[in-house]
């Protein structure tokens, strides 16, 4: 929250938890029900307690079942969040607008990407933030539930997703079988490793399509296909290699060939990809996977077969509550 209008935000946000009802999730009078179990009970009170010197406000609730007092926070940023904690625990930080970029910096360093709300009466602001953040699904001046299947297609990047948006135009492929790849020749001798971290340097998003879904009257729905970072095309063989970075290429993707054979430890060393292309025997191909699984951050895939688009691009959902544009406040909650 921008801190020129925290504090009245915060007094709004702590009328409206005081007329919160927690109980029987039966009743349709009730805005929060219970938990799922008492372990997923027990670690939100944990958390909680521990940041008890941070608590704005919490209200209350009912002592038989496992129940979660709805509480709100504050916290520095999203630096000081080491994990997502599901419940109803709401973080608060504030920010001078001459930070707005650091905010956007932090966001986008923690990995996840999910969803991400603004709420802003100025289209500036609009276009610096969506094009500034890497979220699955951005929402402007409007909630972030209930995604419409052809609307608003569903998923995230990074740590919060792996593959096509569910009710996009690239998500009814994956269920079908993929088209046979050609044998790989023989692995050869080995890659270098070094040069293939040099040939993946960062690059600017470029966009490869973009649509315009359909929605409901004032509301846009823009779906972007963004080139994820370059797919690495391990071959085997370089007729392989060669034939992986065309199918790569033609989809808009960046494609880098190895020359050679690149080890599992090699592979799990390097970063600036996306995905491996691997149409060799399958016991190596398993250790490759595995290499790849044990990496820290984000699921990166190894495709044994002919790559989709989804493989090649991310896909960014951006809606916009275009009835709130123009400084109207008491529609920016719609």
């Amino acid at each position: 929250v921008q801190e020129d209008i925290a504090p009245h935000l915060i007094a709004m946000i702590k009328g409206a938890m005081d007329e919160l009802r927690v109980g029987d999730p039966w009743s349709l009078a009730t805005d929060v029900g219970p938990v799922i179990d008492a372990e997923a009970q027990d670690g939100i009170e944990a958390y909680t307690d521990a940041n008890a010197a941070r608590i704005l406000h919490r209200v209350w609730a009912p002592k038989q079942g496992h129940f979660i007092a709805p509480v709100l926070l504050k916290v520095g940023g999203i630096k000081d969040m080491d994990r997502e904690v599901f419940g109803p625990v709401l973080h608060v930080a504030t920010f001078r607008a001459d930070q707005l970029d650091r905010v956007i910096a932090d966001i986008n360093a923690r990995g996840y990407g999910l969803t991400f709300g603004l709420h802003t009466r100025i289209d500036s602001r609009v276009q610096e933030v969506t094009e500034a953040i890497h979220a699955g699904n951005i929402y402007v001046n409007r909630n972030q539930i209930g995604a419409v299947v052809g609307s608003q297609p569903f998923g995230g990047e990074g740590l919060s997703g792996t593959g096509p948006k569910a009710g996009g135009p690239l998500y009814l492929a994956r269920f079908f079988a993929p088209d046979p790849v050609p044998a790989g020749a023989e692995w050869g001798r080995e890659a270098d490793a070094r040069a293939v971290a040099q040939a993946l340097t960062p690059a600017p998003e470029a966009k490869i399509a973009e649509h315009i879904m359909p929605g409901p009257t004032g509301e846009l729905n823009r779906l972007v296909l963004l080139a994820r970072d370059p797919v690495l095309c391990l071959g085997p063989g370089a007729d392989a290699t060669r034939a992986q970075a065309a199918a790569v290429e033609i989809l808009g993707g960046r494609a880098v060939r190895v020359e050679g054979s690149l080890s599992p430890e090699a592979l799990s060393g390097l970063k600036g990809f996306s995905a491996a292309l691997w149409w060799g025997d399958e016991a190596r191909g398993r250790a490759l996977a595995v290499a790849l699984a044990a990496r820290p951050g984000a699921i990166l895939p190894l495709v044994a077969a002919r790559p989709d688009q989804a493989h090649v691009a991310h896909e960014r959902h951006l809606c916009v509550d275009t009835t709130a544009a123009g400084g109207n406040a008491a529609l920016l909650t719609g």
